[in-house]
């Protein structure tokens, strides 16, 4: 792999302040209801073993990783690959075909695209990175529950907006850092406007 191996995992300084209020995503509706239908290219079907998770994309936000996610679905990267890491009330993370954490795309990493015009609330989609800003590249993760802490420290580059119960019912890891022995995978992924 071009960019060798390196762990793409949310921090965990980010982890500890986040797991102590497990519950808050109970009480945060989810935001699909005030958001336009978006365009079939802004449009991710991430099918599960239990159905349909619908994301929006937003490319105005970060169109580099926006980008990244529609080349990744067209080549049918995301197929058959696990949620290797699933922390209750916080977060499910996949996008690695190895299933270590530890590996991406052959793709050049992507550099941060943060903003303050969006925050991690539930069902935010994220780009799983190392310690260093500019490192994502594949991996990504869906929260369970808002998470202010990673506001301006991670990129997010979309926003499920149905199918949320899906997410919900992915097996969950064990421990702290919440690794997931025989995890659930990704039936597949596509953009919305892809034929495949």
């Amino acid at each position: 792999m071009a960019h060798g191996l390196r762990r793409r995992t949310l921090l965990a300084t980010s982890l500890a302040t986040t797991v102590a209020a497990p519950m808050l995503g109970a009480i945060m509706s989810d935001t699909a209801s005030a958001q336009p239908t978006p365009s079939p290219d802004d449009t991710v079907y991430l099918d599960l073993k239990g159905g349909r998770v619908v994301i929006q994309l937003f490319p105005e936000l970060a169109p580099k990783h926006v980008e990244r996610i529609r080349v990744l679905c067209h080549r049918h990267f995301y197929d058959n690959t696990p949620f290797h890491r699933v922390i209750e009330g916080f977060m499910a993370q996949g996008g690695d075909p190895s299933g270590t954490g530890t590996q991406g795309s052959d793709l050049p990493d992507l550099p941060a695209e943060f903003t303050r015009e969006r925050h991690f609330l539930r069902g935010t989609v994220g780009a799983a990175r190392t310690s260093n800003p500019n490192s994502a590249n594949s991996q990504f993760f869906i929260m369970f529950a808002p998470a202010p802490n990673l506001d301006n420290q991670y990129t997010i580059w979309g926003q499920v907006i149905s199918g949320m119960e899906y997410v919900d019912a992915i097996k969950r890891g064990s421990g702290a850092n919440g690794i997931v022995s025989q995890p659930d995978r990704i039936v597949k992924m596509r953009v919305a406007s892809d034929p495949g």
